[in-house]
């Protein structure tokens, strides 16, 4: 079997995953390119996530996608055709962000499981991200139904689709290395250390957890039988709380998955043998948004302060292109209205340097009034007073207030 099963940990329509999907669609041989939106399918914005994925992959992949309409089971039958004949014709099959249970409600006694295994066994790519993601091991989690309402932390019965194609039997796990909730746990797709612990001790003893970190993409070939990990975070296997992590740009059997896994064994990581720097990231957080925020903030900041009014504005103007790319992505946290925020500051301040200048005034003013006292300290050697207080009431008219101290004389700026 030569085809490839994905596995996107989040931001899979993210500026981070441009040249993976790049890579991996342009590898996919003959076919067309579909879309499943069953995930989403309950939103009432469904419509426009599905032109938002159409329009990241045509504008920002270089790809047009067909959308495969399954947002449920009831769709009429002329529907449901159809969308089982564009899976048959792809080469390339996506699935992405909403929610893994009602997926699987959906996908559930239907022909989709089905489908998608095929496509994969004549040579063709499927790519399951996020929620997707959840769907495709033997066992799933809940999230919503755990993270936002409370239940008590349970599996459901995932897809099996990694297990049935590349015979690794395991719990997907994405957004694994997930931060968003500060000071309380997020990790695990919102479980958190404490939850992920009480759902591995009821799973089977030979089962683990397969962990996909944010922007992170999984690579399983299946003609090889290798996992390559490619974008910014890395790939966990995890078995009752022992980890192995592969980071990006590594490899691994599928042999080797299996035992980690199964906590029988040492496990082989490699480096890709012959990495593209076109696909492969670094690992870390230099690629997010977040990160992006606080580089750029800091050289606004840096330019404002050195009175480089072009380089504030190329900050400003580069924050704005970050937040347009990122603006896409259909799982994005608080990032990009952080982004806004830290935009609208950069405004602000470069509105205000534009009415006051953007040199220290002390630095403007710190010439002349050096003068001035060097003016006022002769005077009083000269004993002329009358002389040494005009200098110092012609300053503070001026808003330049002279204080005498035993070092010598200081200013300052009146505070207004």
């Amino acid at each position: 079997m030569s085809g490839r099963l994905v596995i996107i940990g989040s931001g899979e329509t993210a500026p981070t995953m441009v040249k993976v999907h790049r890579a991996v669609i342009g590898s996919s041989g003959p076919g067309t390119a579909a879309m499943l939106d069953t995930p989403f399918g309950f939103q009432v914005n469904a419509d426009d996530l599905t032109d938002k994925i159409l329009e990241y992959f045509r504008d920002s992949v270089g790809s047009s996608l067909d959308v495969v309409r399954w947002r449920s089971r009831e769709e009429a039958v002329t529907e449901r055709e159809r969308a089982l004949a564009l899976l048959s014709r792809a080469s390339w099959a996506f699935a992405g962000p909403g929610s893994p249970t009602y997926a699987l409600r959906q996908w559930e006694g239907t022909p989709i499981p089905g489908a998608l295994r095929d496509l994969v066994a004549r040579g063709g790519t499927l790519v399951m991200a996020s929620a997707a993601a959840v769907t495709v091991g033997a066992y799933a989690v809940p999230v919503y139904e755990i993270y936002k309402v409370g239940v008590e932390p349970h599996w459901l019965q995932g897809l099996d689709l990694l297990g049935s194609l590349t015979g690794i039997t395991a719990a997907v796990v994405p957004h694994y290395d997930n931060r968003e909730g500060g000071r309380h746990d997020t990790r695990y797709c919102y479980l958190g250390e404490e939850r992920l612990v009480r759902l591995e001790a009821s799973l089977p003893a030979d089962i683990g957890v397969l962990g996909v970190d944010e922007h992170t993409a999984v690579i399983l070939d299946l003609e090889s039988r290798i996992a390559t990990v490619q974008g910014v975070g890395g790939l966990t296997l995890r078995h009752r709380g022992v980890s192995t992590v592969l980071g990006s740009g590594e490899s691994v059997s599928f042999d080797d998955i299996t035992r980690a896994l199964r906590g029988a064994g040492a496990v082989a990581i490699s480096p890709v043998s012959t990495p593209d720097p076109a696909v492969v990231e670094p690992r870390g957080e230099s690629m997010s948004l977040r990160a992006e925020v606080d580089r750029l903030r800091a050289a606004f900041d840096e330019c404002l302060a050195a009175g480089d009014a072009d380089g504030a504005l190329a900050a400003t103007l580069d924050l704005e292109d970050a937040i347009h790319a990122w603006s896409a992505d259909t799982v994005q946290g608080d990032h990009v209205d952080r982004a806004r925020a830290a935009l609208r500051g950069m405004l602000v301040d470069l509105a205000s340097a534009a009415s006051t200048g953007l040199r220290d005034e002390r630095e403007v003013l710190g010439p002349v009034v050096d003068v001035a006292l060097a003016a006022r300290q002769l005077a009083r050697e000269q004993k002329d007073f009358a002389m040494s207080d005009l200098v110092r009431d012609r300053l503070a008219a001026a808003g330049i207030e002279v204080r005498d101290t035993p070092d010598g004389p200081e200013w300052s700026l009146a505070v207004d």
